[in-house]
């Protein structure tokens, strides 16, 4: 059964990201200078390139895949917990090119921002780290 915990809603940052800047880096930058240690994301625009990967159930490593292209953004979703003492963002994203063809995958760096807007809510309530887990070999919540 799933482990749950109440958490209740903290502040909402709502902004216009950085053109130029790396997509993950620039909203994980947002949280820490927040102090953001819990919440979630949200995001749409569009981006330069983009660079996303696939977790390999079997191996247990991330798969890498770049997409040299302008893209939309139609979706991303994450959230911030805590990973080595700092806000961490793990965040996945949906994109799609001129033809509407879409593509989708766990958020590397590497994707370059063309135009952004970004929502952080915050969540105060239990602090949730990353560990490592055994089961899976992701960094999963401790909880």
């Amino acid at each position: 059964m799933a482990t749950m915990k109440q958490a209740e809603r903290g502040r909402v940052l709502i902004g216009k990201l950085e053109h130029g800047a790396d997509l993950l880096e620039e909203i994980t930058a947002i949280c820490r200078e927040a102090d953001i240690r819990l919440g979630r994301v949200e995001a749409i625009g569009a981006i330069q390139k983009a660079r996303l990967a696939y977790y390999d159930q079997q191996s247990k490593t991330y798969e890498f895949f770049d997409l040299d292209e302008p893209l939309e953004i139609l979706n991303l979703t994450g959230n911030v917990s805590i990973k080595d003492g700092q806000p961490m963002l793990h965040a996945h994203v949906t994109l799609s090119n001129e033809k509407g063809e879409s593509f989708g995958g766990h958020l590397a760096p590497g994707t370059i921002i063309f135009a952004g807007e970004c929502i952080v809510e915050e969540l105060l309530g239990p602090e949730y780290v990353r560990g490592h887990d055994e089961t899976t070999g992701l960094p999963l919540w401790e909880i």
